[in-house]
């Protein structure tokens, strides 16, 4: 056929017959002319007034109209299926507002198409590709032709399906141009292209598109499926120049499909962008389980906390070390005993009776030994080991506060226990001292440390029973706190594959220090007593016994703790009354948490236990001295720090005071620290003095010297007394008459003058005559009555009666005295 010929007159029956509501309310522009380049849609009349394309092929394949299908999707007084915007309306026409059109459905707005066939362009348009003008599409079979509206000249911009909904106006699709992709109909949901179905079938909703490439100019593009009308669908791809496009079975129109639910793996339609994006999980917070060792990062505020804990220990025990406190008995006991296993290498310059194991002055030994003067590195003899006490100080402040923090999960409780553990008067008082029970908290705390490391290795656990063992050889009373830590490992290799052989390893460990100490009293045939004979008012007199010793100081009775004139009323609670009261509400409140979830709060548990342990033994109603509280104290700072962590992450769960959760964290424990220093109640900083005045607290009180009146005592003593002299002292002054010159061989103390043979039968024979001088310590004259239930020391209390006093200091509670025997 010619150029002239004019488009099938069924198909421009069907459009002008069967108008659709939105056509019938459109008032067709009559001047208005098509651009240039445009052809109407297949199926359609062309406008009034417009000249037909007449470089169009007439159109060969298209069917009479008696079989022309009717639209169903577009009868009249029914609303449009498609609420897609019109994408086939060039540009430059005018539209009226108010007013609707669908497209039509099978039309294909290309150069150079056959009639009523489906061709690749309806894919394109739809799509929003282009197609390079004069290519010729392959195509299938013959559609029937829809009916559709026809396409008035003047149109309203395209609305939603949904009355009162307004959308922006849609594109050009002029050949040649790239249209833009259709959004999707459902807001919120991001769809892919949808794959193009053969002509005459009816897409399923909800499957996904998949893009199709885009062809270049003069190609012809391959084509599949054409989809469905209705379905959203994402740009497409560009093909390479020069491809046809392949059409697939025409489809018949359909009224309305759901918009695609998923979209191609990986791709996203334009409509995506705008899209809200499916809400988050909240973040879960860090596990955190004391049995699997799950334990919280340190952090940079942890490592801030931890420095300023070290710092704080290392001024408050450091400052007024050698001043404060006095040099006391117990100091002096172990200083002579290091300086026995150095100068003499034994265990102690007299006989050793098995009264404390050795570890503790070893430790103190090959402390002293490579220094450069050794004993009298930093003065004397005490000084030198309370410098050492200085560092194992240090060295617990860091396993204490990695144990709170791990037991706990909180760095805030490891900074409230290190706070309590380095301020304490009860702690500055006592763990300045030379004192074994400070060398057995460094080693529990070591064997705490590491069973709570992230993984239990063979040699943490190794390692672990070691420290244990070490402990209870240093002072054996660190055996009560042995069942906390068998419960501990129990809950750390529970379930695990080496939990029998690890379970196994640790009290092995632990053992192998106590049995090199029962093996060196066994070698010495001094396991046993003799006849294993254990009767405590008939002691072995041919040699001692370690059993024996043992049983002797289990037997031991002091009454109670909690009279009116025991350590808890007379030392204990005058120095600390806060540590004490609250650290033992503290401690029933975590036995409490604990036992009510053994899972979760392991470590409330793990640290009510390790202070009831040793608080028991405190209150058994054995002989306890004023310095056995000292392994307590970093147990109930630990209860403290625990507890106090716990509340305040309960009150931060109140919503009133949530938003002021990260201010108060830190507030509330700096202000409860500011009233502990600051209150002369407490005693930590400042206290009421004797005269009702209050001042700086004694260890940090530059004006008290209380060392300086015993290095004065010493200093008449070698100026007035000659070397030979036969001295009864307390052990406090040992170290200071034998090694440094002038030596005085003859001076020793009242304990070992009343009760070890070679001193008292064969220096002094038991008699009072026989002594010289007495240099009388602080508090000797009431520990000489309490020694002397058996009489033992009669005949030096008879002495001292026969003496007289040639020098004396007094200050405060404190009295040195050096009597002459007549």
């Amino acid at each position: 056929m010619s150029d002239n010929t004019t488009p099938s007159r069924p198909a421009a029956l069907g459009a002008e017959g069967r108008k659709t509501a939105a056509d019938k309310k459109t008032a067709p522009n009559e001047s208005t002319t098509p651009t240039e380049g445009t052809t109407p849609a297949e199926g359609t009349a062309p406008a009034k007034g417009t000249t037909p394309d007449r470089s169009a092929p007439p159109d060969r394949s298209a069917a009479p109209d008696k079989s022309a299908l009717p639209d169903k999707s577009t009868a009249p007084g029914k609303k449009t299926a498609s609420a897609r915007p019109d994408r086939n309306i060039a540009p430059g026409k005018k539209t009226t507002p108010g007013t609707s059109t669908t497209p039509a459905k099978g039309t294909v707005p290309a150069k150079k198409t056959t009639p009523d066939k489906s061709t690749a362009a309806a894919k394109n348009a739809a799509a929003g590709r282009k197609t390079a003008p004069g290519d010729r599409p392959m195509t299938g079979r013959p559609t029937t032709p829809t009916r559709s509206t026809a396409p008035s000249k003047t149109t309203a911009p395209n609305k939603s399906a949904t009355p009162g909904k307004s959308t922006t106006p849609n594109k050009s699709a002029t050949p040649g141009k790239k249209t833009v992709a259709a959004k999707s109909a459902t807001p919120g949901k991001t769809t892919a292209a949808a794959k193009s179905t053969a002509p005459g079938q009816k897409t399923v909703p909800g499957t996904s598109a998949t893009p199709v490439k885009k062809t270049a100019p003069g190609n012809k593009p391959m084509t599949g499926k054409t989809t469905a009308p209705g379905k959203p669908t994402a740009p497409g791809k560009k093909t390479v120049a020069g491809s046809k496009p392949m059409t697939g079975k025409p489809t018949a129109p359909t009224k309305k499909t759901a918009p695609t639910k998923k979209a191609a793996a990986g791709k996203k339609t334009a409509a995506g962008k705008g899209a809200e994006a499916p809400a988050r999980r909240p973040r879960r917070g860090p596990r955190f389980s004391v049995a699997r060792g799950w334990f919280p990062p340190l952090g940079t505020k942890g490592r801030i906390a931890l420095i300023l804990s070290l710092l704080t220990g290392l001024v408050s025990h450091g400052y007024h070390l050698f001043r404060y406190p006095l040099y006391l008995t117990d100091e002096g006991i172990y200083m002579q005993r290091a300086w026995s296993v150095v100068r003499e290498t034994s265990l102690s310059p007299y006989t050793y009776d098995y009264d404390h194991a050795p570890l503790g002055w070893i430790t103190l030994a090959g402390w002293a030994f490579p220094l450069p003067k050794q004993f009298e590195a930093f003065g004397n003899a005490i000084n030198t080991g309370r410098f050492l006490m200085l560092l194992v100080h240090i060295a617990s402040v860091y396993l204490l506060f990695e144990i709170a923090r791990r037991l706990s999960g909180s760095v805030l409780a490891a900074t409230v226990t290190s706070f309590l553990f380095n301020v304490s008067p009860l702690a500055v008082y006592f763990q300045r001292q030379v004192l074994l029970d400070n060398l057995m908290i460094f080693w529990l705390l070591l064997s705490l440390f590491m069973l709570l490391r992230r993984e239990v290795t063979i040699r943490s656990v190794f390692g672990g029973g070691m420290a244990l063992g070490i402990a209870l050889i240093t002072k054996e009373n660190a055996i009560f706190f042995v069942p906390s830590f068998v419960y501990l490992l129990y809950r750390r290799v529970k379930g695990s594959a080496s939990s029998r052989f690890t379970s196994t390893l640790w009290p092995f460990a632990a053992a192998t220090p106590i049995g090199a100490y029962v093996t060196y009293a066994l070698l010495k045939n001094e396991l046993l007593p003799s006849g294993f004979d254990f009767d405590l008012n008939n002691p072995p007199a041919d040699h001692v016994s370690l059993l024996y010793t043992l049983w002797w100081q289990l037997n031991r009775n002091q009454g109670t703790l909690f009279s009116h004139t025991g350590l808890l009323q007379t030392s204990w609670l005058v120095r600390d009354k806060f540590l004490l009261i609250a650290g033992v509400c503290a401690m029933v409140i975590c036995l409490w948490i604990g036992l009510r979830d053994r899972k979760r709060n392991l470590g409330f548990l793990i640290a009510g236990t390790l202070a009831l342990g040793y608080a028991f033994y405190l209150v058994r109603g054995s002989v306890v001295l004023d310095f056995y509280v000292t392994p307590l104290i970093p147990m109930l700072a630990l209860n403290l720090g625990m507890v106090t962590d716990r509340l305040l992450k309960g009150t931060f769960a109140n919503r009133f005071i949530r938003g002021a959760h990260s201010v108060t964290r830190v507030a509330v424990p700096s202000f409860a620290a500011f009233l502990l220093l600051a209150s002369p109640a407490s005693g930590y900083l400042v206290h009421t003095n004797t005269e009702g005045h209050t001042q700086i607290a004694d260890q940090y009180q530059s004006k008290i010297n209380l060392t300086g009146m015993q290095h004065a005592q010493i200093a008449w003593v070698r100026k007035h007394v000659p070397p030979n002299s036969r001295i009864i002292m307390d052990d406090d002054l040992w170290g200071e008459l034998h090694d440094i010159r002038p030596f005085y061989p003859y001076a020793h103390s009242h304990w070992n003058a009343s009760s070890d043979p070679d001193v008292r039968d064969k220096l002094f024979k038991k008699r009072w005559q026989n002594v010289d001088y007495i240099i009388m310590s602080n508090k000797m004259r009431r520990s000489m009555m309490l020694n002397n239930s058996d009489g033992r020391e009669n005949w030096i209390l008879q002495a001292l009666r026969n003496s007289t006093r040639v020098w004396s200091v007094t200050e405060g509670n404190i009295r040195l005295e050096i009597y002459r025997v007549q």
